[in-house]
């Protein structure tokens, strides 16, 4: 419980940040916007590219890994947006919230707090499954979303000239191939993307924390729709990698236990970000972040718990 609650702190600390900034003035009224674009053009680019440039053939061959969380993962955001009725784009920001777990803030701590050093390269796995794979197709859903409507064949144009000048695509694309060309990252290259890309997260929280102090114009937040986001999200998905990892592909212990501890991390920012950057209501998703960091607290402990 208390390593749990040491690493959720620093998170509820930034939000309460961003929102005392915005009710007292010091952020302005488009300081939301403001930061999440510089958050989606400059920040989560150079943390994704560098991620996937740095990425090594080693940590990356984790075939039974990958099957568990990402197959888990992309099966619950698939099935979440079958269930969701209504725009598409709004299901692709419902289903990154049931699927899109807090690792590369939450996870790399917790994880060699609980389960040792030999965890963090499973988690650098499953880093660049949720912010590379499982965000690219949240952010397919809402590009076809917002073209819908049009011919099959301009829809199809449209949608991939969007995702071309996707910086959040584009980056991890060429750091994936810049992997694969066996280029390294020269020194200075690399302290500057690892600065600008260190300032991602936390911008994005005190973002997060601005939103939730402006005001909301009328609007009521959803809590069916954030409780049953948040059960997915913290129950649904770490049953379903579990099911995977353990009973059906019987991975190593390790392994069972990173997969699972990733899957069951809060809901990270990566979808406040897409609702913000593609003018969706950003309500529930900022509700379903903030009431997933604060169950995770028991959840996560309760895991940690169990698997010891």
């Amino acid at each position: 419980m208390l390593e749990t609650l040491g690493v959720v702190l620093p998170v509820f600390g930034l939000i309460l940040l961003g929102g005392l900034a915005r009710w007292r003035g010091v952020l302005g009224p488009h300081a939301v916007s403001e930061l999440n674009r510089f958050v989606v053009w400059l920040a989560l680019p150079a943390m994704l590219f560098s991620i996937m440039a740095k990425a090594s053939l080693a940590t990356l061959w984790q075939p039974g890994f990958v099957a568990a969380f990402g197959l888990g993962s992309l099966l619950l955001f698939c099935v979440t947006v079958a269930m969701r009725r209504g725009v598409l784009a709004e299901a692709g920001l419902d289903g990154l919230n049931a699927a899109y777990p807090n690792t590369g803030y939450m996870g790399f701590p917790l994880a060699a707090a609980a389960l040792g050093p030999a965890s963090l390269p499973l988690m650098t796995m499953a880093t660049i499954l949720t912010v590379c794979f499982v965000f690219a197709f949240g952010v397919i859903c809402i590009e076809i979303g917002q073209q819908a409507g049009q011919s099959p064949w301009r829809l199809a144009r449209r949608v991939g000239l969007a995702l071309v000048r996707n910086p959040m695509l584009v980056a991890p694309a060429l750091g994936a191939m810049a992997s694969a060309a066996g280029i390294s990252l020269p020194g200075s290259l690399d302290r500057f993307l690892a600065l600008l890309g260190a300032a991602a997260s936390p911008c994005a929280l005190v973002a997060l924390g601005a939103f939730l102090a402006q005001a909301r114009g009328g609007r009521r937040t959803a809590w069916g729709a954030v409780a049953w986001l948040t059960g997915l999200k913290l129950v649904a998905l770490p049953v379903l990698v579990w099911l995977l990892a353990a009973p059906l592909l019987q991975l190593p212990v390790l392994q069972v236990q990173a997969a699972v501890l990733a899957a069951a991390l809060p809901t990270g920012t990566g979808p406040f970000m897409l609702a913000e950057y593609y003018r969706r209501d950003a309500g529930t998703t900022s509700a379903t972040i903030l009431a997933s960091t604060v169950l995770s607290v028991l959840t996560v402990a309760a895991y940690l718990a169990w698997a010891r």
